[in-house]
């Protein structure tokens, strides 16, 4: 069974369906390639996808810990480089709650350094991961 239906729109934007669910988003060419920069782009998805996976790994560990990284969050800056166009480097910064000791931090950031997107990216991109335990008050 098909996971998603894109559909370009014209003016360098698609739609993304996903078919399971049928909620869908709108991705953009950015600014720099083209385009209007007024959704995510192709490559903004990817970038994020990373956050996404990470966190959704670790809320899943955190589960089977019966610990909550409600309200957590990861800000994404995306690099591009030239000749080819790529990624090139993705900074993640995660904003994470307080209480936990050390070896439950530990697990939970090898969780999320080992999550299928960090797997599935090129090894030529640079992932700079950053973890800010304390930065939310449980």
């Amino acid at each position: 069974m098909s996971t998603s239906k894109v559909t370009y729109l014209g003016d360098l934007r698609t739609n993304c369906e996903h078919l399971a669910s049928g909620n869908s988003y709108v991705t953009d060419a950015p600014v720099d390639n083209n385009g209007q920069g007024a959704a995510f782009s192709p490559t903004d998805t990817v970038a994020t996808g990373l956050a996404n996976c990470m966190l959704t790994m670790m809320g899943i560990k955190a589960r089977d810990m019966k610990v909550s990284l409600d309200g957590s969050t990861a800000l994404v800056t995306k690099t591009m480089a030239a000749n080819p166009r790529r990624i090139s480097k993705i900074d993640v910064i995660m904003e994470l709650p307080s209480g936990f000791d050390a070896k439950t931090k530990q697990i939970l950031e090898n969780t999320a350094n080992t999550c299928p997107v960090h797997h599935s990216l090129h090894p030529d991109i640079e992932k700079n991961i950053v973890f800010n335990w304390e930065s939310l008050k449980a």
